[in-house]
């Protein structure tokens, strides 16, 4: 029997409250199978320290976090602290230094959730962002500042390398599963250095899998698509920033950012990987209990998958499926009455159901 040692960051805002309901699945998983333990340690590395400490984590906090299984991640963000320090100050250092280069965005629409499109099927796809470069880059930088010159450069980084192990895990995901295509996510007739590279590093690894078509969509069309028939899709393989785009879209044809998990991958093993929901900390619902804890619990079974969990994963899926459908526990936004600890709750309830 192994023991998973989790860190858990709840963040700000509705973080706390959503990464206690993505707890109560995982403990009632560990209370129902003896083969699945779990020791968790609580880091309160958010804007509360950032503003005692000026600084979002200690100095040594990537150390701290390297020496554990999986890292679980609610959300980050206050207006007392700029914007971009959580980003850049915490999630960029834990994603680029431990190699987290698949974000992986499922996009799955829920029994008993309508969208708010007429699709003519089943919309369940998958998209494979790029995580630890691209657009998202911190090159660049701003000069003449507070004049009429001023000016501001960021540079997109696309390396080969990180274009090819991204395609290729999604390629073998699509060969494991049976899918026929994925998609390519560009815009290579307009970016014509970054995107070009994008594109032929793509095709690169698209030849060692002969079987799986490719089609290159320029992003301003492929946004369009996902519109006019998200059904069609599978998997979608993307760019940082391009990635971020889709999946938010995506979140919205399923349901909003309540119904959306991620999972910040690294594939080899050698540093833990992060899961969290898409959405941000929702400060102006933070401590009313309307939060949706649904991708919360959602990002907690993707990780018991990535732990070799399979059949726990199943499970808290069965679980969530069965609440949405029965709609008797279902946060505002979902259109009931239910707080986010009752919604929480109910999952845990078909939890034991089933185990």
């Amino acid at each position: 029997m192994k023991t998973y040692h989790l860190a858990v960051l709840p963040g700000d805002g509705i973080g706390p409250e959503v990464v206690n309901e993505g707890m109560k699945v995982v403990q009632a998983l560990s209370e129902a199978d003896s083969s699945f333990q779990f020791e968790s340690t609580t880091l309160e590395w958010n804007s509360e320290y950032y503003l005692k400490h000026n600084r979002m984590m200690p100095e040594n906090g990537l150390s701290i976090l390297e020496n554990y299984d999986a890292i679980y991640f609610g959300a980050v963000g206050d207006p007392r602290v700029p914007e971009h320090i959580p980003i850049w100050e915490l999630i960029m250092p834990i994603r680029k230094n431990f190699h987290q280069y698949v974000n992986l965005r499922p996009i799955k629409q829920l029994p008993g959730v309508k969208s708010p499109i007429h699709a003519k099927g089943l919309i369940d796809f998958y998209v494979y962002r790029e995580n630890a470069e691209g657009e998202y880059s911190n090159s660049g930088g701003r000069l003449y500042q507070g004049t009429s010159d001023e000016l501001a450069i960021q540079n997109t980084v696309i390396t080969k390398k990180g274009v090819e192990r991204l395609a290729r895990y999604a390629f073998e995901y699509a060969e494991k599963t049976g899918v026929k295509k994925v998609v390519n996510a560009t815009k290579s007739n307009a970016i014509i250095h970054s995107m070009n590279l994008w594109d032929e590093s793509v095709k690169s690894v698209a030849a060692s899998f002969p079987e799986i078509e490719v089609e290159d969509t320029y992003i301003d069309a492929l946004a369009a698509h996902l519109v006019q028939r998200p059904e069609t899709f599978d998997v979608i393989v993307a760019s940082n920033l391009f990635g971020d785009i889709l999946s938010d879209l995506g979140a919205a044809l399923v349901g909003g950012l309540g119904l959306s998990p991620s999972a910040n991958l690294n594939p080899e093993r050698n540093y833990p990987s992060m899961f969290e929901p898409i959405h941000g900390s929702a400060p102006d619902i933070s401590g009313k209990q309307t939060a949706n804890p649904i991708a919360q619990i959602w990002s907690a079974a993707l990780m018991l998958e990535h732990l070799g969990r399979e059949d726990l994963a199943s499970i808290v899926m069965k679980a969530i499926e069965n609440v949405v459908n029965e709609k008797t526990a279902l946060t505002p936004d979902l259109g009931g009455t239910a707080r986010t600890f009752e919604t929480g709750d109910a999952i845990v309830q078909h939890i034991h159901k089933q185990t």
